[in-house]
């Protein structure tokens, strides 16, 4: 589904106020669910989490912290609960036998970088991934997840969206009250020019280590023509308009819901509108993964990746956790 307008008006409106008593039931389940004591790994467990509904960032984050602890040598794996799929786990995600019906979009991706395993019982999922030889755990999403102890949990922020209307579900997009969430953080990850003032909401003690997304040049890939864009993510705008920044010409822009399933009405709306612009289909990788495989072929994928305004945060980060940042 689409977020509601609401989400992302300054006071929320009337309906937020409306709403306001069920979001305050829903913090109070949180905290007392984040309360219980997690299982506590024999290895450093990162998370790259979020405080609000919908995509912040978080699997680009793992990604590019993945590949960097590869380099390093480390034998990390990723842990992921897999939305948007059906297994619940543990299981050790396998691109070859394995689709986005069943293990969930993002796993794909993660498992193109290192073994992930896909567990809605994250402590079952870390106590696999050891079992495999994991030297460390980068999880993928679970910030409000109390099952594993997290070490170093990292808050992603949206630059452009921030906290939304600052109510918590269901008024809002917030999964618990901001001062809650950030007083368990080790670091926050802005990506984004800070459009909201969302870290005028933090406290002062966060570290805030800013990046932007950068996509690689698109001129190979569209050959000289235009684009038809379409991404079924958190915030669709976010890629349309780094298609833009980059110069790509769009000849139509298709918003989908996160995670979206594409279905044959869906594929035959992208062909019709590619056929009647004389343009290439240009999406994410995540949503690449969702395509039915005959049909990938007819799209081109625009990898996205983080550009850090301080090239050497996230390895002094790693090195904090790695080398003495347990708490």
């Amino acid at each position: 589904m689409h977020p509601p307008r609401f989400w992302s008006q300054p006071d929320g409106g009337w309906i937020a106020r409306l709403l306001a008593p069920a979001s305050t039931l829903y913090a109070l389940g949180t905290a007392r669910r984040v309360r219980r004591p997690g299982w506590r790994a024999p290895v450093p467990v990162l998370c790259c989490g979020n405080l609000t509904a919908g995509g912040a960032g978080k699997t680009t984050l793992a990604l590019d912290l993945g590949r960097r602890l590869v380099a390093r040598g480390r034998t990390v794996h990723f842990l992921t609960r897999g939305y948007g799929g059906r297994v619940r786990g543990p299981v050790r995600v396998d691109p070859a036998l394995h689709t986005a019906a069943t293990v969930g979009d993002e796993a794909l991706l993660l498992a193109r970088v290192a073994p992930c395993i896909v567990a809605a019982d994250r402590a079952a999922g870390a106590r696999a991934a050891i079992a495999a030889g994991a030297d460390c755990l980068v999880m993928d999403d679970g910030f409000q997840n109390p099952g594993l102890y997290q070490d170093m949990p990292l808050l992603v922020v949206d630059g452009a969206s921030g906290f939304g209307n600052g109510y918590v579900l269901p008024a809002g997009p917030l999964r618990e009250p901001v001062a809650a969430g950030a007083a368990r953080a080790r670091a926050i990850v802005l990506i984004g020019d800070d459009l909201t003032g969302a870290s005028a909401a933090l406290p002062e003690r966060l570290p805030v280590l800013r990046a932007r997304l950068d996509m690689d040049d698109a001129g190979w890939l569209l050959d000289g023509r235009s684009a038809v864009a379409f991404a079924g993510i958190g915030r669709p705008d976010k890629f349309f308009d780094g298609l833009r920044r980059q110069g790509v010409p769009l000849a139509a822009c298709l918003p989908f819901p996160d995670h979206h399933p594409y279905r044959d009405h869906d594929l035959r709306r992208l062909r019709d509108a590619a056929r009647g612009h004389d343009a290439i289909l240009l999406t994410t990788p995540k949503d690449a993964v969702r395509l039915p495989v005959a049909f990938r072929s007819q799209v081109r994928a625009m990898d996205v990746r983080l550009a850090w305004a301080d090239p050497s945060a996230p390895d002094r980060l790693l090195d904090l956790w790695l080398e003495g940042g347990r708490q």
